[in-house]
């Protein structure tokens, strides 16, 4: 598995509070992956996989009362300093992360006294960054990098303090509907509770009684009647030979996600239209649009627009567009 999906496992494994520890020898692989995605990296200047996934391995080690080599801290600390950590104009979830990493590191004296000072001041950094980051709306980032964010601020214990963190709060609560994986209901739960992964390292799992109880799920009631969704693709990057290569009005039924538009516009005639994802923790991802595949080590992505501008908050199997609403993928660079 790739360094960030592990250190999530872990993460969980350990929130479980398990009887024994059979998941050793998996903190000894995700100490092995770090290295292995920074050595492999040397000649791009970044991991193999991502910041994002890189923060949340040193953080899942950190959970689990694990030393990181002070170098591997380093060069997520010279990372930030240097305004590394971003892509898609969305920094959030990643530094989030990697502040959340850094207080843990501090927080467990897993680090020296000159290193954790820094450390210290970087995590603080982060949460004034948070801060700057909310919209008008109350949401730092993005929906699903306001957990992040509202962790920071629990984290660091500017939850207090920050004018941003009861704003953000607000936003969440209005757009739960969101969180429908399980991935992204992990990254919600603890902010709910007025916690942060930082707590799994000090839960006490002798008092955790047995509450946990079978939900019996509704099924989602079926919407009657069809709608109608412009789906458009763009690629305004140097290398394709026009801006606009796809603009065609999909009929969908009224309940269909933005994934079923997709499907749809795949099986229209004449069969012009055709795409793929994959499969991750938060759902189905876009990675390939009209043979145009989104590659991280060619830094682009398929960002996806209500139009005019506005940027999807939601993935493509969650997002239900409204009847008439002009839906645009475009290839983007980071």
């Amino acid at each position: 598995p790739h360094t960030g999906r592990l250190a999530l496992y872990l993460l969980g494994l350990q929130a479980t509070c398990p009887p024994l520890s059979p998941h050793r020898s998996l903190v000894t692989w995700l100490k092995y992956y770090l290295e292995e995605d920074w050595t492999g990296s040397r000649q791009r200047g970044h991991p193999i996989t991502s910041y994002y996934q890189y923060g949340l391995g040193v953080l899942a080690l950190c959970v689990h009362r694990k030393r990181v080599r002070e170098e591997v801290v380093r060069r997520l600390l010279t990372a930030q300093h240097h305004g590394r950590l971003g892509h898609g104009g969305n920094t959030v979830d990643t530094e989030a992360v990697v502040a959340l990493a850094f207080t843990c590191l501090e927080r467990r004296k897993l680090v020296g006294t000159g290193l954790a000072a820094k450390l210290r001041v970087a995590a603080h950094e982060a949460s004034r960054n948070m801060a700057k980051a909310q919209g008008p709306g109350g949401i730092i980032g993005n929906i699903y990098s306001t957990p992040w964010a509202l962790q920071v601020f629990l984290a660091t214990g500017e939850c207090q303090t920050e004018p941003a963190f009861g704003q953000a709060m607000a936003a969440l609560l209005e757009n739960l509907e969101a969180f429908g994986t399980a991935a992204t209901m992990a990254q919600v739960l603890p902010v709910l509770h007025g916690r942060s992964y930082l707590d799994i390292a000090s839960m006490h799992c002798g008092e955790e009684p047995d509450t946990l109880t079978p939900l019996d799920m509704e099924p989602l009631a079926e919407v009657p009647g069809n709608k109608m969704v412009q789906l458009v693709v763009e690629c305004p990057l140097p290398w394709c030979y026009e801006l606009r290569l796809y603009d065609r009005l999909v009929p969908v039924p009224a309940a269909a996600s933005l994934l079923d538009v997709l499907q749809a516009a795949a099986a229209l005639e004449p069969r012009d239209f055709r795409f793929h994802t994959k499969d991750t923790p938060q759902g189905p991802f876009l990675t390939e649009v009209l043979g145009l595949e989104a590659r991280q080590e060619k830094r682009n992505y398929w960002q996806i627009l209500t139009a005019p501008n506005t940027p999807l908050q939601m993935g493509i199997a969650d997002y239900r567009p409204q009847d008439g609403e002009t839906l645009i993928l475009r290839l983007s660079e980071w």
